[in-house]
């Protein structure tokens, strides 16, 4: 176990012991492996055909994730995994050009991530620093956690008029397992609680019959993933691209602000060492070989670094030992229906704390940089990120056979950038802020 100063029990090139590092690589993965599959899953089930793969999902996230540390060096220890902030975009261009325009555009994504990486490479990270400073950063992993909180709430069952009462006892056995062993746990326990709250749960709920086992049994032992076949499907279309490729804003916002999250969490400077070049480029080359294979977009996952901050776990090898998995998973027929005969609130309770801890980031992220709100500009940037953000606000732009919208977190990003470059700084501005009584 780790020894160093910040408070990991193991650091980033800290190797556990065997068992206990499958474990916890485990545990990484089931962390992830909702959102990674809930992405395809919601994609199809709105779009009502098979746009995106499961399997292939998590090949893409597997792999990519091993690509992102390969050109990190082994000094960050991050996941990547799909990305939900291209959801509504690839509805969207799927309803414009269909399925092939989709991973054209997601390529595009990844090489806009490839370009800029090298740029920065010229010129070093400073003038994307001055672009997102936290006061961007901070609201927009807020943003973030809080758009997910809505899933963990609607995979409970709790937006419904009446809730299965099985439904509620799964999620807080889920959500109360995961927390009190966080909290209180002693040992190895400390360092997996999610896996934990996940396996009491998932018994749970398949006591009381909310467990299909009927795909698991149909399963095959190897099963090859629908792969797409790269340059054959594909076509580009110019307004599912102008749809697609914007949010890329939104989750290099993301990527910057999980980075520093992350190095917080540590007590390393990840925007330096290794260097946003090198983060963007693993990312990037990560995210264009998910589209050349026929899955959705990569991104820097929030929930691995909720794991990373409640459980003290940076292990490299244990990010990469879940990427090996994923990766392993997506062939094996069983595995993977077993993972997918998951009960939704199973994955709703511990949701909960993944998707909360992402928004708390945010705020600690703005405590820890310091950024004043007695200055007028940071509450007028900050504030308009959240109200735009979480209002579900939509800007639509129409130019003849052309149709572009930009909506919730890509206009909060957008918006927020320009406000700070155009609204000039004041020497003396502290009387903006209201008084509540």
């Amino acid at each position: 176990m780790s020894e160093n100063d910040n408070d990991m029990i193991y650091d980033l090139w800290d190797k556990p012991p065997l068992f206990e590092w499958i474990l916890l690589s485990l545990q990484r993965l089931c962390a992830i492996f909702g959102a990674t599959i809930l992405v395809p899953i919601v994609v199809n089930t709105t779009v009502g055909e098979p746009v995106l793969s499961v399997p292939v999902a998590l090949i893409a996230s597997g792999v990519g994730t091993l690509i992102y540390v390969a050109a990190t060096r082994n000094k960050s220890p991050v996941y990547l995994g799909s990305s939900f902030a291209f959801i509504a975009p690839m509805i969207a261009g799927f309803a414009i050009g269909g399925k092939s325009s989709i991973f054209s555009a997601l390529m595009v994504v990844g090489l806009v991530y490839v370009a800029i990486a090298i740029i920065m490479m010229v010129t070093g990270n400073e003038w994307i620093n001055r672009l997102l400073p936290p006061v961007i950063v901070g609201p927009m992993i807020m943003v973030i956690g809080l758009c997910l909180a809505p899933t963990a709430i609607q995979e409970i069952g709790l937006d419904q008029a009446v809730i299965p009462i099985n439904n509620l006892i799964v999620a807080l056995v889920a959500f109360f397992t995961t927390a009190v062993i966080a909290i209180r746990g002693r040992g190895m326990l400390k360092v997996i609680p999610f896996l934990i709250g996940i396996i009491v749960s998932y018994v749970v709920a398949a006591c009381l019959g909310m467990v299909d086992f009927s795909g698991f049994f149909a399963a095959s032992i190897f099963e090859i993933p629908d792969f797409y076949v790269p340059f054959v499907h594909y076509s580009f279309n110019p307004a599912a691209l102008l749809t697609i490729v914007p949010i890329a804003l939104v989750t290099m916002v993301e990527h910057v602000g999980d980075h520093k999250v992350l190095g917080e969490i540590i007590g390393r400077d990840l925007i330096s060492d290794p260097g946003l070049n090198k983060t963007l480029l693993g990312d990037g080359l990560a995210t264009f070989f998910a589209a050349f294979m026929g899955g959705p977009a990569n991104t820097t996952y929030g929930e691995n670094t909720s794991v990373v901050g409640l459980t003290r776990v940076a292990s490299i090898y244990v990010i990469g030992l879940t990427a090996i998995f994923a990766i392993f998973f997506a062939f094996s027929g069983h595995l993977t229906a077993l993972l997918a005969a998951m009960p939704n609130p199973v994955i709703g309770g511990v949701a909960i704390l993944l998707y909360g801890f992402i928004a708390v980031n945010g705020v600690k992220l703005l405590i820890q940089e310091d950024v004043d709100f007695n200055n007028n500009k940071n509450i007028v940037v900050a504030a308009t990120m959240l109200v735009l953000g979480l209002g579900g606000a939509t800007l639509s732009i129409v130019q003849g056979d052309l149709s572009v919208s930009i909506s919730g977190m890509a206009l909060a990003a957008i918006a927020g950038v320009v406000l700070n470059l155009i609204i000039p700084e004041r020497e003396k501005d502290n009387e903006f802020v209201p008084e509540v009584k």
